[in-house]
């Protein structure tokens, strides 16, 4: 298999891919809270087994390589629990587009900003928007749970996608960290997974804290988690990703559908 971790490769070897036209997943997570059973790490772990395994899975069809992760994202929500590490929504989006433009300096074109952790979603789409414009490059942002989701429905019991510490979640560590989870009492721990956690009104957004919808951090049932379920969900991930960056509709360059002029004034191209 070859290797796609960017840190155990050497610059020569770096330079090639890059010459390869190879795709570059750029993982994004967090450390922040995850209940009394599951480590701070949660997000970053699962966000980087999902990012190698896609990138294995992809490497046939398109040579991919995965960077260290960003461990530090948005997680202002989590605070009240303690354990969780932040950082400011521009010290976020300045660490990525310092990142994305290094990669375009390196020579790759095709970069896959690859999320495990939902506050990072609307920042991470942010800068996808604002550096597209400005560099020679095609970059995608995804988040697993969304491009893998009917996959993951059909894998979990009482849940249609991802909560936070949740039957997902915790199978996913049993499957990858046994040794750090702790299973003493979680049936103990479900809560409802509050739907309206961020909403207001018929269609809107309003920021409220995660211990507005959870007394103890959890947001579905980890008493239903396995190990089985955490392989399936770990691999349905990784193969929704590994499909995106094969099909080459993802990396397509942007049509310009413009005639020459329009009321007789000539566009610029």
């Amino acid at each position: 298999m070859p290797e796609t971790d960017w840190s155990r490769l050497k610059a020569h070897e770096l330079r090639a891919l890059a010459d390869d036209d190879a795709c570059v997943i750029l993982p994004i997570a967090s450390i922040e809270q995850h209940g009394p059973h599951l480590p701070v790490m949660t997000d970053t772990r699962l966000g980087w087994e999902i990012a190698m395994r896609s990138a294995q899975k992809a490497y046939a069809k398109r040579p991919t390589v995965v960077t260290p992760v960003v461990w530090s994202g948005l997680s202002e929500h989590h605070m009240p629990y303690g354990g969780t590490l932040i950082l400011s929504h521009e010290t976020f989006r300045m660490v990525l587009r310092d990142l994305i433009v290094s990669l375009t300096r390196h020579g790759f074109h095709d970069v896959l900003i690859s999320n495990s952790h939902g506050g990072n979603v609307i920042p991470m789409k942010q800068i996808a928007d604002e550096l597209s414009g400005q560099l020679d490059a095609t970059i995608v942002a995804t988040t697993y749970p969304g491009e893998a989701a009917p996959a993951i429905k059909e894998i979990l019991e009482d849940q249609e996608n991802l909560g936070h510490a949740c039957e997902a979640e915790t199978s996913m560590m049993m499957a990858v960290e046994p040794d750090l989870v702790d299973t003493s009492d979680l049936s103990s721990l479900a809560t409802q997974r509050g739907a309206g956690f961020l909403a207001a009104g018929r269609d809107s957004y309003r920021w409220r804290p995660f211990s507005h919808m959870t007394a103890n951090g959890v947001a579905g049932d980890p008493s239903k988690a396995s190990v089985a379920k955490g392989e399936a969900l770990l691999e349905a991930s990784a193969e929704a990703l590994a499909a995106l960056i094969t099909d080459p509709e993802t990396w397509a360059p942007a049509r310009d559908l413009r005639p020459d002029q329009i009321g007789g004034v000539p566009l610029r191209k």
